[in-house]
């Protein structure tokens, strides 16, 4: 599965060779000075993920007085001073206030998304005067009513439509801007980059309570760069049936109360999963005999027999990694039973039910920090199991 940052391209780097005698000119002074470049650039790209390091603040302005009479209207912004590095490492600096006025046009009915970026300039691509001597390293910025494309740092978006009178605003409750409020929320932080990405895919069936915990799923996601910055969730949760293709996935989900019955595509198709790295996560209410005895004989079918986490070694990585846990979770005054095997999970007494939000605000945090942890370890543990058999594969897992 792709990083949502991707690695830097495999390629060996070159230099220049010195020994004395040598002529120094312009070509191999502009070849030693690309070396140290790229070399900085590959350094940053392996280690971080691009983002905004400092400033660069938008706020709505009134029109400058010095625009031409047809431009003054209530799209204007001000961008401040600051500083990003792009998606190759490259760093924009912005060095003083720019007023930008957004220019895209309206003309259907439905609303359409601006997106305000900054994007990297190479002065040796943009031609110009050739005889300077110095050259100052320079960036653009620029709109789109598209999503931002992979060298760009977007710096805001808002939602516009062609009914509104006044243009852009500054939102009255930053957290849910509205249509032409100005939204900050979306803006990436330069920072260490993950060790990894993983997927989630929700199994479907006709099992009614399949979906009781998607939602859940999603706040999972969300928790983990907080809890444990090193791995990252995607952003959203697929869906998924056993006939489909669940490879890309480093996790399936699968709850309900429903016995589970595999035909032999199914099976194989299961099979071929779990010996791939995938990992199968069964979430299984206390009270749904029927579905955890099924699970139970998947196992043995499989010849990979289920174990408690107490049984398990002590090392276990679902124990120990990268949260030590010496009890489980409890959810509804029952605690949470864990057993796994061969890339089997089967959590017993509804974990999924304590990663979401509690409406009636009865659960304690410290339950819902607890099940978000024992998340984060099977998420950490699938991710890890994927990625060390694609490390003995002839792919070598190079985009982990």
């Amino acid at each position: 599965m792709t990083h949502p940052f991707p690695n830097p391209a495999i390629a060996p780097m070159q230099r220049q060779q010195v020994r004395d005698g040598l002529l120094l000119t312009a070509e191999r002074w502009q070849r030693a000075h690309d070396y140290q470049r790229k070399r900085q650039n590959l350094h940053y790209q392996s280690i971080n993920q691009p983002g905004i390091v400092c400033g660069l603040g938008v706020r709505v302005i009134p029109a400058p007085e010095e625009v031409a009479a047809q431009y003054r209207d209530n799209r204007w912004v001000q961008i401040q001073p600051g500083i990003a590095i792009d998606l190759e490492g490259n760093p924009i600096v912005v060095p003083h206030q720019i007023n930008f006025r957004i220019a895209t046009e309206l003309k259907d009915s439905e609303p359409v998304t601006v997106y305000l970026v900054a994007q990297y300039r190479d002065p040796d691509q943009l031609g110009g005067n050739s005889d300077r001597e110095v050259v100052q390293e320079t960036f653009r910025i620029d709109e789109r009513s598209r999503p931002p494309e992979r060298s760009d740092v977007e710096l805001c978006r808002v939602l516009l439509r062609s009914s509104q009178q006044e243009l852009l605003r500054t939102p009255a409750d930053i957290f849910f801007p509205g249509y032409g409020d100005l939204d900050l929320r979306y803006r990436r932080q330069a920072q260490a980059r993950p060790q990894g990405l993983v997927q989630i895919a929700q199994i479907n069936s006709d099992d009614e309570d399949c979906s009781r915990n998607f939602f859940n799923l999603t706040y999972l996601l969300r928790a983990v760069e907080d809890i444990y910055p090193s791995l990252k969730g995607a952003e959203t949760v697929a869906r998924v049936t056993w006939d489909g293709d669940l490879h890309p996935y480093e996790l399936l989900y699968l709850t309900g109360h429903q016995s589970l019955s595999l035909n032999n595509h199914q099976f194989s198709n299961l099979s071929s999963y779990l010996k791939s790295g995938g990992t199968l996560l069964v979430d299984a209410p206390a009270q749904s005999t029927e579905l955890i005895q099924s699970v139970q004989a998947l196992a043995q079918h499989l010849q990979t027999p289920l174990k408690s986490l107490q049984e398990a070694r002590r090392d276990h990585p679902l124990r120990i990694k990268p949260f030590l846990f010496s009890a489980l979770p409890i959810m509804d005054q029952t605690r949470i039973q864990l057993l796994s095997g061969g890339g089997i999970i089967l959590a017993i007494g509804n974990l999924g039910g304590l990663w979401g939000l509690d409406e009636e605000l009865q659960r304690s945090r410290t339950d819902i920090r607890t099940a978000q942890e024992l998340g984060i370890n099977i998420l950490h543990f699938a991710w890890k199991r994927k990625q060390t058999i694609n490390l003995q594969s002839e792919e070598g897992a190079i985009d982990k």
